[in-house]
């Protein structure tokens, strides 16, 4: 979708200015928010792109004020909410609602660790054959999707060259809406800068993207 998240190549927001000696979270409440979506992401009611557009949904001006712990949180409660694993009143109260049953949480503290050694692959097995070749030349199609996408805007309708093929992997854009995995094939595109930004853009500098086949055509 096009939205505020979709920050990539966009001015007047400073320069990336990276912490020295970065702690892992910055204060403990940012711990409770990670432990929080790993539990209740254990239900498996929506899939890591679906919790990916449930930020990118985040009204623009929170968005951009809200911290990355914080735009975390917010897309969790959006998450429980709609996939009914609490009221609204359960969540203003603080109680649970009596009227709704217990249920038995899927991730217990022995399955904490076991879980995230697992992760969550996205290769898939595919009988299909991919679209291009390492040194072909391809152009970023020009879309304006309104749900969840992986392509930029500052890519789109750019041309580019195949760098490697990562084999077939889950598509987000489908993922996301909850209409299948659709695994297709995934591979580095390299983008020259001044492709993107014009002449003012370094000769040598150059963007690397991972792309999937239904964002490319070959040129």
């Amino acid at each position: 979708m096009n939205g505020v998240h979709d920050m990539g190549g966009m001015h007047g927001f400073g320069p990336v200015k990276p912490e020295a000696n970065e702690p892992v979270f910055h204060a403990p409440w940012e711990g409770r928010v990670l432990a929080l979506r790993r539990a209740v992401g254990a239900w498996r009611r929506w899939n890591i792109d679906a919790g990916r557009y449930s930020i990118e949904t985040l009204p623009p001006a929170d968005y951009l004020r809200l911290s990355y712990y914080e735009k975390w949180f917010e897309s969790a409660i959006k998450l429980v909410l709609d996939a009914g694993l609490v009221t609204q009143r359960e969540l203003e109260t603080g109680h649970r609602d009596p009227s709704k049953p217990v249920a038995t949480p899927p991730l217990t503290v022995d399955k904490v660790m076991p879980a995230i050694m697992a992760g969550g692959p996205t290769l898939r097995e595919t009988s299909a054959k991919p679209r291009f070749t390492p040194g072909q030349a391809v152009r970023a199609r020009d879309i304006n999707p309104i749900g969840h996408t992986r392509l930029p805007r500052y890519v789109r309708g750019r041309r580019g060259t195949i760098e490697c093929d990562h084999g077939a992997h889950v598509f987000p854009d489908s993922n996301a809406r909850f209409e299948g995995e659709n695994p297709q094939f995934l591979y580095t595109v390299r983008f020259e800068a001044r492709d993107l930004w014009g002449e003012a853009a370094n000769p040598a500098d150059a963007v690397y993207l991972d792309l999937w086949d239904d964002y490319l055509d070959a040129v």
